[in-house]
């Protein structure tokens, strides 16, 4: 990662989105403005693709009732007459609300800014104020890692978040098309998703996904499913494991798995046993190492 790319992730929320005119600034026609809604457009970096037709109708009826009083943040685009003049860089739940709410025109704070910082802003914005679903997280984090060549430690840093929790969320990504589904419609809780991603195959998570649906499978009955699909066939007490995982053992992988951020199983023999750390890429294992040390 350049140090101007660092330097840019430093300068958080507050530098970008203050308030402040400065003189260059009049000059280009930027700062605070009121804009007609049909002037502008979705932002292209916007991470936040729930926007719950329920919450849009609340928020558009307090907009009604007290108006609209914290501006959106915008960029100039330079279209051509007719079209979109400005792209959205943060806010654009209250300009869907304040369209709904009959609104012809928004406050909105226009920034000349660069792709970079437009980038910065959506994501960590949205992620600070807790807006994102688990995996829309997911997403965001994973576009920091992959525009701005972020390891996860830095995405972690940037965003006031662990290195394991940013880890954890990542591996959501890992799941398939179906089960990620599932989790967007909160039919899955973040518990469930993680205990599917201990299985192998895909087509074991979206089964085992399904039956937690259909049997309303509580996140411990989860784990304790995904341990017996795991286990190996044919293995049994007189194998080197017991048939049914010692609970204080599979609360240890839990706990381990927490701290590292990866999925750990403890296999135990008769004389001792051995600790099993998954990985998917070396950035998880250079971050599995940086916790161990």
């Amino acid at each position: 990662m350049t140090m101007a790319k660092r330097k840019s992730l430093g300068r958080g929320l507050d530098a970008l989105l203050s308030t402040e005119i400065r003189p260059n600034e009049q000059a280009m026609e930027t700062g605070l403005k009121e804009i007609p809604v049909d002037l502008l457009q979705r932002g292209l970096f916007q991470p936040r693709l729930d926007m719950r037709e329920e919450s849009l109708e609340e928020l558009a009826n307090t907009i009604r009732s007290r108006g609209l009083f914290q501006p959106i943040v915008v960029r100039p685009l330079g279209s051509g007459a007719g079209e979109p003049q400005y792209e959205i860089v943060a806010g654009e739940r209250r300009w869907r609300a304040a369209q709904l709410a009959g609104l012809q025109s928004v406050p909105a704070l226009v920034k000349d800014i660069t792709d970079q910082d437009a980038l910065e802003v959506a994501l960590i914005e949205n992620i600070q104020r807790e807006d994102l679903n688990a995996l829309e997280e997911a997403r965001a984090f994973k576009c920091l890692v992959d525009k701005f060549d972020m390891t996860h430690g830095e995405v972690a840093d940037a965003v006031g978040r662990g290195r394991a929790s940013v880890s954890n969320l990542m591996r959501l990504l890992e799941l398939p098309d179906t089960v990620k589904n599932m989790l967007e419609q909160r039919q899955l809780d973040m518990g469930h998703a993680r205990a599917l991603l201990s299985l192998d195959s895909a087509e074991a998570q979206a089964k085992l996904a399904t039956r937690v649906i259909k049997e309303g499978l509580s996140v411990r009955e989860t784990e304790r499913a995904v341990k017996r699909l795991s286990r190996p066939a044919g293995q049994n007490a007189g194998s080197g494991s017991s048939a049914s995982k010692d609970p204080n053992v599979a609360r240890l992988e839990m706990e381990i798995g927490e701290k590292l951020g990866a999925p750990v199983r403890i296999e135990t023999q008769r004389v001792g046993g051995r600790i099993v750390i998954r990985y998917h890429s070396l950035e998880e294992l250079e971050g599995i190492v940086e916790h161990i040390d």
